[in-house]
């Protein structure tokens, strides 16, 4: 449980000691602890992903599309395109072939040479009808250069992957993966060169 999530329970706690100590005629104890309790509801709220979700999913925007023609052998990637500059939060999507039965995953390199698992609530790609998406997140300096990496991995690498994020999101800490650290069920099958084209320094 996140330290977020347990500011929200403990506010609520104090709202309900509040209103039993109201009702008690006890003023003095319950009026401070309904005011605490109502501010760190509201921190916990605007702080955690019950707010960010929604202003996240409004400010997704798309990269240069490649056209594809002919059909769909392998994995690949449709937008961004190599060499893009994009927004600091993208829909990253492709194509995939009939047949493919494996997890996609989006990994971004950035100039710290640590790798970042991209998702969204769903944590691995969403996969349908032949295309796939996901939204990919860049923290960077206006102009810096990131690798975006394609995987397609295996059960074990993506339950790897979906409780590393887990991890991140429980910690609020977000330390990225070394190379050694990917599974070895984790297959690359694309990577393009990518650049922001605003700061995106703390905006996550």
């Amino acid at each position: 449980m996140s330290t977020k999530i347990i500011i929200l329970i403990i506010g609520v706690l104090f709202i309900l000691i509040a209103l039993l100590a109201s009702k008690k005629g006890s003023s003095k104890l319950g009026i401070p602890l309904g005011i605490l309790g109502v501010l760190m509801m509201i921190y916990g709220s605007y702080s955690s992903d019950l707010v960010n979700y929604n202003s996240q999913i409004e400010q997704v925007s798309i990269g240069k599309k490649l056209k594809i023609d002919g059909p769909v052998n392998a994995v690949k990637v449709v937008s961004p395109i190599d060499k893009d500059s994009v927004d600091c939060r993208i829909l990253t999507m492709g194509v995939y072939p009939e047949a493919h039965k494996k997890d996609i995953w989006v990994m971004v390199r950035p100039t710290d040479d640590r790798y970042y698992p991209q998702s969204d609530h769903t944590n691995t790609s969403y996969k349908r009808e032949g295309e796939w998406q996901v939204v990919t997140r860049f923290g960077g300096d206006k102009g810096e250069a990131y690798d975006l990496i394609i995987y397609e991995v295996d059960p074990a690498a993506s339950s790897f992957f979906s409780s590393t994020i887990e991890k991140w999101k429980e910690a609020d800490d977000y330390p990225g993966l070394k190379l050694e650290e990917i599974p070895a069920g984790a297959k690359e099958v694309e990577r393009l060169k990518i650049y922001t084209r605003k700061n995106c320094r703390g905006v996550f």
